[in-house]
């Protein structure tokens, strides 16, 4: 008897999630599937998430998407990297960049030539051989051949999902609007069936994917799949978002200011600047932490402050019977170091590399929870570093993340680069080697020896090998534009403000 295929796969939930998955299975896919998305323009979504990182770049490439379109829809700018203000200690701030610090040699990284280099008195900052962090700090940005300077975007989240929806209905998808009032399964296999919409039509499909946000009304509600909750190492649970006009130029990386309970972000766009708060109830009542946001805006304020309960940790499935949790309905770190995009993108590579022809494999399910599981606690590892290794204990919430336990795997990590200055990257992680020792020397972590190779080189060696680096790094950048007149030669937006343009 012959299998039948599966070829209606219906996406429930617009918004950011939604949209990029609609856009990827319809491109990759569209010629062969029945691509449904039910969304309800009554729903608004969390919509908090205006960064992203590097990956994004290459999930756009992957389909094909016209960079300077993309950011002129999105009113989109440039991110080299995260810069971080009162993390370590009140007063002191340092970048955590995309790019690469120094040259490697193949038995030790940079960084140990580094430490040799400041023990011998012949180094400068660490951030001082690395390309996209001095870019960063001098708000300079272009393209550079061969992906000379690594980047990602600030882009308008409610915009995006737009662009994706016209990328996605070019490729066949099919969007339809209601509200979805049941979740239909079948008795016998516990399989989705059909979701019904608020206008009685029942919306049949094969594969079905929760875009429901926080609400899992596929994975949690109708599949009962329970939540890892992880509060007990991210204390945050609250975030208040609002938007002001822009007062300065754009600025080429994402602004993180810890505050008494959390932190404060500063995204800047081509027309406005993103704001938030995100912080502990625990520790500051909403009010107050309504008023913190407040008091720390530039500019006119153009929106209500919204505030945003959330639970950080994940599903205990991402993929359960016919259904896959993919964006807030799978989990949720916090937006600290902007990975809830990227994780959609590897829900949706995943799914591509493993997507079913005929009937749902059991061992394609274990396959994908395990990889999804096993990301998101390495993110969810770099996350808890940036909390817990501080100098701070100025306020309640400060001295408990500092004195919290923490995951063995990460206190590893910690204990070897503080002993030996190594870190080594687990294969198909999020964050590279890079990544980890410029937020741990960033957070005060100083290793307490290096690797005997550095010892190779005397002091001239040395100083020549890193003088030779860090002259490379300020001649490239000093070639560079400024951001804000690269953008508006690049993909000048048009004025939503005066509605000038299409």
């Amino acid at each position: 008897m012959e299998q039948k295929l599966i070829n209606r796969v219906v996406i429930a939930g617009g918004g950011t999630a939604g949209w990029m998955v609609a856009a990827c299975l319809s491109k990759m896919l569209g010629k062969v599937l029945d691509i449904k998305l039910i969304e309800s323009d009554e729903i608004g979504t969390v919509g908090v998430g205006e960064a992203t990182i590097p990956t994004l770049v290459t999930f756009h490439r992957l389909l094909d998407i016209n960079e300077q379109e993309f950011m002129a829809a999105t009113q989109g700018t440039f991110k080299l990297g995260i810069g971080f203000e009162n993390w370590r200690d009140v007063g002191q701030n340092y970048i955590h960049s995309f790019g690469l610090t120094g040259t490697d040699h193949w038995s030790a990284g940079f960084q140990h030539f580094w430490l040799k280099g400041r023990e011998r008195k012949l180094a400068g900052d660490y951030g001082d051989y690395c390309l996209e962090l001095k870019a960063a700090q001098a708000d300079r940005f272009a393209h550079l051949p061969r992906g000379g300077l690594n980047y990602a975007f600030h882009i308008d989240a409610s915009l995006y999902a737009k662009f994706l929806r016209k990328v996605s209905e070019g490729f066949g998808a099919q969007r339809i609007e209601g509200k979805i009032v049941e979740v239909k399964t079948d008795p016998a296999s516990g399989y989705i069936t059909a979701i019904r919409l608020d206008s009685g039509t029942d919306i049949e499909g094969d594969l079905f994917i929760d875009c429901t946000g926080f609400r899992g009304l596929l994975i949690g509600q109708a599949l009962h799949v329970g939540y890892e909750d992880w509060s007990h190492w991210l204390y945050n649970d609250s975030a208040i978002a609002l938007q002001t006009e822009s007062v300065r130029e754009a600025w080429p990386y994402t602004r993180s200011i810890a505050r008494e309970a959390g932190w404060q972000w500063r995204i800047p766009l081509q027309h406005r600047v993103g704001n938030g708060i995100v912080y502990c109830s625990r520790y500051l009542a909403d009010d107050q932490a309504k008023q913190t946001l407040l008091a720390n805006v530039e500019g006119k304020v153009l929106t209500e402050p919204r505030v945003i309960k959330f639970r950080p940790g994940q599903r205990r499935e991402h993929w359960k019977k016919n259904c896959i949790a993919v964006g807030l309905a799978s989990g949720f770190i916090e937006p600290l170091e902007s990975t809830s995009i990227h994780l959609i993108q590897r829900s949706m590579i995943r799914l591509m590399q493993m997507f079913p022809r005929t009937s749902i494999q059991q061992s394609d399910i274990d396959e994908f929870n395990q990889q999804m599981s096993s990301e998101i606690e390495h993110i969810r590892d770099f996350i808890v570093l940036h909390y817990h290794v501080t100098d701070r204990q100025d306020t309640p919430f400060w001295r408990a993340v500092r004195n919290m336990s923490i995951p063995q795997s990460l206190q590893h990590r910690i204990d070897l680069f503080r002993e030996t200055g190594r870190v080594f990257r687990v294969p198909n992680e999020l964050f590279a080697e890079n990544s980890w020792i410029q937020v741990m020397l960033g957070q005060g972590i100083m290793p307490r020896q290096h690797h005997p190779v550095a010892d190779l080189m005397g002091d001239e060696e040395l100083s020549r090998f890193l003088e030779g680096i860090s002259s490379s790094v300020d001649r490239t950048v000093m070639q560079l534009p400024k951001h804000q007149a690269y953008l508006e030669q690049y993909c000048k937006a048009p004025d939503v403000r005066r509605g000038v343009g299409g």
